[in-house]
């Protein structure tokens, strides 16, 4: 059984993260559009990857339920669409309350200063607040920032061949010892790809790089986590490799 620690409007907690553990954060786990959030879209758009990271909360749940006897992991995840608010964006960011995605529009986001303020007080600044807050209370030995990318983007038919992306910005530490580990599983790893964390990191350059808290960015590809054989898969080698790499930064 998967202890869900608390759950408020901007993010759930599930396990109890402890000092020296793994802490997962998943900016994109949720496709939740809350009461009083008016997106004006299909409904069926947020089963797609612009509303949701496909996959990762299934993978960060079993997880943490995989290593519930332990305690060493445990899973921070958003508890709303990235339309409504993307956390893993910088308050300057055109995408932080994004008007426009994969080429669908977003009407509900083009906001008044005073709606945008009040979307960012309720959700962007409160999962921010309360990561931080919990980050220090219990200083995690490695923080998981756990994504997937879709195959293809519909604006660009050409298909990503990568299995999984690491990503980082100046702290490349865990990104190095990774790499080769995930290349021994078998994967095609992309190094900064398909994104770079030099332009797409704003979660982990505020609560890890800002304060030198060791961080592994992990983008999975959307189609090998789409059920769950695939996640149950990735959570073994993700809570193995995690693992690895702490011992040998510790």
């Amino acid at each position: 059984m998967i202890t869900e620690g608390r759950i408020t409007e901007a993010w759930r907690l599930l396990g109890t993260p402890r000092a020296g553990g793994i802490l997962i954060v998943a900016d994109h786990a949720s496709n939740r559009v809350p009461e009083g959030v008016d997106l004006g879209i299909d409904g069926e758009l947020l089963n797609r990857h612009i509303a949701i990271d496909i996959g990762v909360a299934g993978v960060a749940g079993q997880m943490v339920a995989e290593n519930c006897k332990t305690g060493e992991i445990a899973a921070w995840l958003a508890n709303v669409s990235r339309l409504v608010c993307d956390f893993n964006r910088d308050l300057d960011a055109p995408g932080l309350l994004p008007e426009v995605s994969d080429g669908h529009e977003i009407p509900g986001n083009v906001l008044c200063a005073q709606g945008r303020s009040a979307r960012l007080s309720q959700f962007f600044h409160a999962y921010h607040h309360d990561l931080e807050a919990q980050l220090t209370a219990a200083e995690p030995a490695l923080i998981l920032s756990l994504h997937s990318f879709t195959p293809a983007l519909a604006t660009c038919d050409k298909p990503r061949p990568w299995h999984v992306g690491v990503l980082y910005n100046e702290d490349e530490r865990a990104a190095r010892i990774a790499i080769p580990l995930l290349e021994a599983e078998g994967l095609v790893v992309g190094d900064q790809l398909p994104y770079s964390g030099k332009v797409l990191n704003a979660t982990m350059n505020r609560h890890a790089e800002a304060h030198g808290r060791p961080y592994l960015g992990i983008e999975i590809r959307q189609d090998l986590i789409g059920d769950a054989a695939g996640q149950a898969v990735w959570a073994e080698r993700m809570a193995r490799i995690c693992r690895q790499v702490a011992a040998t930064l510790a």
